[in-house]
């Protein structure tokens, strides 16, 4: 046999089992409630065509997948998660939830297939009662607690009433007289599902966007949606933060920079300082030895005290330097924080971000006492030679008798 036979052979040994796999994949009867991922093939005016790899379309009605505008969030491609419903004509209906507008309209043996199966039900929250909230879901009154309105404590529970959410049924009993809601279940499978597209991505290093969710004496927690991460405080900028609230607030949104990611412990840690220019880059040139500044003092320690000299710079005058030559025991003897001093850089050291200060009146008396010795011994050596000793100019003055 020769090749050309042979692929020919092997093309349709091929096709044959791409044909058997999708007929075997086609045989497979859906029931209601079965949970499907389609992809949309056309999008009609009142309906969205799905191919769920079986014989037949499934329709699903448009107001589904529009927006408050009424703008279609889905494209030809993309994948939906859709639950079946009901057969007929070869066609098969699909909803994505069950309740809201667009979807069946559904009576309590829907409701108890849709706790049966997990589809989410879309309801309006009608009020606040004790516990929770009562919810309106396809003409049948159900209860959500709480607890179970959101990932976090809400401080405002009004803000829900009059809302159109979508819920899982957690409990169905007394033929739909006792429906128990969630929509916290809903929000966090998303948040697995995101999650799980995250860990493909996020990266050491990356720039998101996120949000402030709460604020700690040690920074701050930032939420970038599927996970959580700690800001902190001395990431938050290049000067010092005594107080995180000082700089930051919940709700705030930041774009912050990936620091650290550690999937198996869930610890994530990000850097808002790393997203602002580093003033050091200038430090040398704004601050070059030997010239003087005006800065507040920022910070005393046993060692010396820390002046700000500009926004992310702070200097260090060595507790040597206070004493204008006398020995002092601790900073705080000669200076106080928040105190407005004028300085002199004796160094910079850019890539240990250090700088060298002095007390500018200390430096300029130094300076005016070393002159001062300079000049003296300048004049002493530019002196007439022969002239000797005082003791010899008196006994030149004052002869012996």
């Amino acid at each position: 046999m020769d090749n050309e036979h042979r692929e020919e052979m092997e093309t349709e040994e091929e096709s044959f089992a791409e044909m058997f796999e999708k007929s075997q994949k086609d045989t497979g009867r859906l029931s209601p409630g079965d949970k499907v991922e389609a992809t949309v093939l056309k999008i009609a005016k009142d309906w969205v065509f799905l191919d769920t790899g079986r014989k037949g379309e499934g329709v699903l009605d448009i107001k589904e997948l529009t927006d408050a505008d009424g703008n279609v969030t889905v494209n030809v491609g993309d994948k939906v998660t859709a639950w079946f419903i009901s057969s007929r004509n070869n066609e098969m209906r699909f909803t994505t939830k069950i309740g809201g507008k667009g979807a069946a309209a559904a009576g309590n043996a829907q409701l108890e297939e849709a706790f049966a199966a997990g589809i989410p039900v879309e309801g309006v929250v009608e009020k606040e009662v004790k516990g929770g909230f009562e919810v309106k879901v396809a003409g049948s009154r159900a209860f959500c607690p709480f607890s179970q309105m959101a990932l976090r404590r809400v401080e405002d529970s009004q803000a829900f009433v009059g809302k159109q959410m979508q819920f899982r049924i957690t409990e169905y009993a007394e033929n739909g007289r006792n429906i128990i809601l969630s929509h916290r279940a809903l929000l966090e499978e998303q948040q697995r599902q995101e999650k799980e597209a995250l860990k493909e991505t996020l990266k050491a290093g990356d720039r998101v966007r996120g949000t402030v969710t709460s604020l700690r004496d040690f920074g701050a927690f930032v939420s970038i949606g599927a996970v959580e991460g700690l800001l902190p405080v001395s990431e938050i900028g290049w000067t010092r933060v005594k107080h995180v609230s000082e700089v930051l607030s919940i709700g705030q949104e930041v774009e912050v920079v990936v620091k650290a990611v550690d999937w198996d412990k869930e610890k994530f840690s990000f850097s808002l300082k790393d997203t602002l220019p580093d003033p050091w880059e200038e430090a040398a040139k704004a601050f070059p030895e030997g010239s003087f500044h005006n800065g507040k003092v920022a910070r005393l320690t046993p060692f010396g005290a820390f002046v700000t000299l500009a926004s992310g710079i702070d200097g260090l005058i060595h507790i040597s330097k206070l004493g204008a030559g006398k020995r002092i025991q601790h900073p705080r003897e000669v200076l106080s924080e928040g105190q407005e001093i004028e300085v002199k850089v004796e160094g910079v050291n850019r890539e240990q971000r250090r700088i060298s200060l002095s007390l500018a009146s200390v430096s300029r008396a130094e300076q005016e006492q070393s002159e001062s010795m300079e000049a003296f011994r300048k004049a002493s050596s530019e002196a007439p030679k022969g002239m000797g000793t005082l003791g010899d100019l008196l006994k030149a003055k004052f002869p012996k008798k």
